[in-house]
């Protein structure tokens, strides 16, 4: 990392923040050429799940090389300032590195599985998840559903806080901030 002064040591904000985000990207390196998915995924006990198809690239790619890095990342809006250089954006990210692996106890699946709904859907499902289902569920293609973990080796994350009187609105001009 490069700015430290932007570092986030704060293991409750940064385990808040995993928790909460909706969308991250999963980078992985195709016979050294870059591939990055976007993903659903829960950050639970430490470790980042998500799940997709038994087959396909993502598959492949991790099959030959599981070293994988998963980004999250968050824009809390734009700071203007009359000076161009010094226009900012609010933002929190977090980056893992570590190996992605397929989950191959079921109980753990499951539990992923079960956090995951309980993230992007509390409160619709009324009983908890079986791991039968886990086990039998097939894709609307076919396939098998693999649940992965990705423990972290490394972690960095970083923070510009919203500095609220400099937020930048549609019709604000440089004029209304000039000193």
């Amino acid at each position: 990392m490069r700015q430290y002064a932007l570092e986030c040591k704060d293991e409750e904000k940064i385990n808040r923040f995993l928790t909460s985000s909706k969308t991250g990207y999963l980078g992985m390196s195709d016979n050294g050429a870059p591939y990055v998915i976007p993903l659903n995924y829960v950050w639970w006990n430490g470790v980042i799940y998500f799940h997709g198809a038994a087959e396909g690239r993502k598959i492949d790619i991790l099959s030959k090389n599981p070293q994988a890095c998963f980004t999250v990342s968050e824009e809390f809006g734009t700071m203007a300032d009359p000076i161009p250089a010094m226009t900012d954006t609010a933002f929190m990210s977090v980056i893992i590195f570590g190996k992605a692996h397929p989950v191959t106890e079921l109980s753990e699946a499951t539990g992923a599985m079960q956090v995951m709904l309980d993230k992007y859907v509390p409160g619709y499902y009324h009983t908890a998840l079986s791991g039968a289902h886990v086990e039998r569920y097939r894709s609307s293609l076919g396939s098998k559903t693999l649940v992965f973990a990705l423990t972290p080796v490394n972690l960095t994350a970083k923070e510009n806080k919203l500095d609220t009187t400099k937020t930048y609105y549609k019709g604000r001009t440089s004029k209304m901030d000039a000193k």
